[in-house]
């Protein structure tokens, strides 16, 4: 059996995909957590040198970036996640799960990072609001049409989850209003789309999902990201 060795922080909604790949997958590894909030240690940039997390060590090989770390994974270890590629049918299903997977971050998971980074003011915020729940209109239910309860009919998680839940986790967190990050009426704007609020239904009530989110600190290391962001920014 492989030595797996995680290098993660579990802030981190990228570095959380791999956390749920291998709840799925059922596979024992090593965590090591690395501090994002200080330069990092020459020990890790030997390991990966962009200095990001994750990176996965495989017994003496380091994979790093996310996606690429759960596509091996997923590979490495054939389940549910991901069909074998052994017919162009088979094909056409993993792509479509890579085309659900380029189309959530580059549409709807960027609302992290969009409303509570770069938008400056109000109006700025609820357009990016308003941007999101259409792309999830126009965009991602089409491709949820055969959801059931997972993507592409599947009755278990599967790579499309593996690589989006984590921001569909923080994004119905982080959405609550009493946290006040997000423009009022976010979330409950989300929830009126059946066929998308069906899929999150499920996603979310996976405990490879939530095992290692913890609510409370996850919305302490935002807000502290968020000042340290307008900090820098009164500097300049």
């Amino acid at each position: 059996m492989a030595k797996l060795t995680l290098y993660t922080n579990r802030y981190c909604p990228w570095a959380h995909r791999v956390h749920i790949a291998l709840a799925e997958l059922g596979l024992d590894f090593e965590e090591v957590t690395i501090d994002l909030t200080k330069p990092r240690e020459p020990w890790y940039l030997e390991i990966n040198p962009r200095g990001l997390v994750p990176a996965l060590k495989y017994n003496d090989e380091i994979i790093i970036e996310s996606g690429i770390i759960t596509q091996f994974l997923a590979d490495a270890y054939p389940s549910a996640l991901l069909p074998a590629p052994t017919t162009p049918e088979v094909a056409f299903k993993r792509a479509r799960i890579s085309l659900f997977v380029d189309t959530f971050a580059s549409k709807v998971g960027c609302i992290l990072t969009g409303i509570l980074i770069q938008a400056k003011t109000t109006e700025e915020k609820e357009a990016k609001a308003n941007a999101a729940i259409a792309a999830v209109e126009k965009d991602i239910v089409p491709l949820l049409a055969d959801a059931a309860p997972f993507f592409g009919g599947s009755k278990e998680l599967t790579l499309a989850e593996v690589n989006t839940a984590s921001f569909v986790l923080r994004i119905y967190t982080m959405g609550k209003e009493e946290y006040g990050f997000f423009p009022p009426g976010l979330i409950a704007r989300l929830r009126k789309i059946e066929v998308w609020q069906r899929w999150v239904d499920a996603v979310l009530a996976k405990e490879s999902v939530t095992r290692i989110f913890v609510e409370e600190a996850n919305v302490k290391r935002w807000r502290e990201k968020i000042a340290a962001v307008k900090a820098t920014e009164e500097k300049k």
